[in-house]
């Protein structure tokens, strides 16, 4: 029997397959791999110089448009639509593309993956347009409990169709640094590094005021107070793949200089890098202010047998596990509460690898990019009794 085609329509701002792609991106292939023994995934994305127009990796076909415009980049995907008649249109992340979509193609299977709230929210799309949009989408799949509440908030009228699917992490590439091999890739990166004998704090995300950056370097005096040769390490940027220097980023180096020599900033890491990283990690660090509607990061880390210390955030409290994986903080007590938790980790090292151990179980049992591939699928497989 054939396989039923499906085709994922990614924002186009990102190439993907490309080694710099970002989450949506990531998410997107991860999954669809891991589905193309079931259905003929076709996705859509940037064309960049280095990328083919097409290609075809792991059961996946990859078309890729010069993104001129949005309005182009539309007409090209949805032209490629109307000729493979897919049994599913899936948009990821942009609720303007579903509407468009359901004008080019009124009786096509139409879902809208969301992975955060940005474009669902001023300035991107006011709360007219959105119920639109929304109402345009036969299903509307989310990364979290917390974002399904929002979206349901947000325009009531589509509570029922809202779906929620846990996102995952590659086991295979991010080895426990509590395994032998795992142990050994450490110890080579802490000499390549010169980190060897430093405990570690680790952040790995976008440096902006909303991911809460600040609050780990004002944190950092009384962390560094009772363990002086702790170490924090901040990878990532002002936005994705971009090293701008913001006022921002001046105000984190500014705040850096309190404790030079416990401080490192690490510009941009390619994906494909960053588990070696996080294995470097005693402590992983999620400082998030609001709006976090997932954080994959968390799962990186954890997946690295790395405790988290995040913020009672969005979805973060659906993943880390309080006392358990790690620790949740109060955001408007992360100055107070994150000193605490750190150090005890940092001093404990027994308490830190039983966090960790426990967090791999967790990521094992729930968290794989397999299950939220075998997730999608039950939703599929529900869609057509529908």
């Amino acid at each position: 029997m054939n396989q039923p085609v499906v085709t994922i329509v990614t924002p186009g701002d990102l190439a993907i397959l490309s080694g710099r792609s970002g989450s949506v991106e990531l998410v997107v292939e991860n999954v669809a791999r891991r589905v193309s023994g079931v259905v003929k995934p076709i996705v859509f994305g940037k064309k960049t110089a280095s990328l083919s127009a097409v290609e075809t990796r792991d059961g996946v076909t990859y078309r890729r448009y010069p993104r001129v415009s949005m309005a182009r980049y539309m007409r090209n995907v949805s032209r490629h639509i109307s000729k493979v008649r897919p049994q599913l249109i899936q948009v990821e992340n942009r609720p303007n593309f579903v509407r468009y979509m359901r004008k080019k193609h009124p009786k096509a299977e139409i879902w809208l993956s969301l992975h955060s709230l940005t474009y669902v929210s001023p300035p991107f799309i006011g709360i007219t347009a959105l119920r639109r949009c929304l109402k345009a989408a036969d299903r509307i799949i989310v990364n979290s409990e917390y974002m399904r509440d929002r979206i349901a908030e947000k325009v009531p009228a589509v509570e029922n169709r809202i779906r929620v699917n846990w996102l995952g992490v590659d086991r295979e590439r991010f080895i426990s640094r509590w395994e032998d091999e795992g142990r050994r890739l450490r110890e080579n990166m802490l000499e390549k590094t010169g980190l060897q004998g430093r405990p570690i704090l680790l952040y790995v995300g976008r440096w902006t005021k909303q991911k809460g950056v600040h609050k780990l370097l004002e944190a950092m005096p009384a962390i560094v107070k009772e363990v002086p040769d702790a170490m924090l390490i901040i990878i990532g940027g002002s936005c994705y793949h971009n090293n701008k220097m913001t006022p921002y980023v001046k105000k984190l180096r500014r705040l850096a200089r309190q404790v030079p020599h416990n401080v490192r900033f690490v510009s941009y890491v390619p994906h494909k890098e960053i588990p070696e990283w996080y294995r470097l990690a005693d402590v992983h660090l999620v400082p998030s202010l609001k709006r976090e509607a997932f954080g994959l990061v968390n799962l990186e880390a954890m997946a690295s047998g790395v405790p988290v210390i995040g913020t009672r955030v969005g979805g973060i409290g659906e993943i880390v596990q309080h006392g358990v994986t790690g620790y949740l903080l109060d955001p408007q007590q992360i100055g107070k509460q994150l000193p605490y938790y750190a150090v005890s980790l940092l001093k404990n090292k027994e308490l830190a690898q039983c966090l960790g151990e426990h967090s791999l179980r967790r990521v094992a049992q729930q968290f794989t990019w397999q299950h939220t591939a075998d997730r999608w699928l039950a939703l599929l497989q529900e869609q057509g009794r529908g």
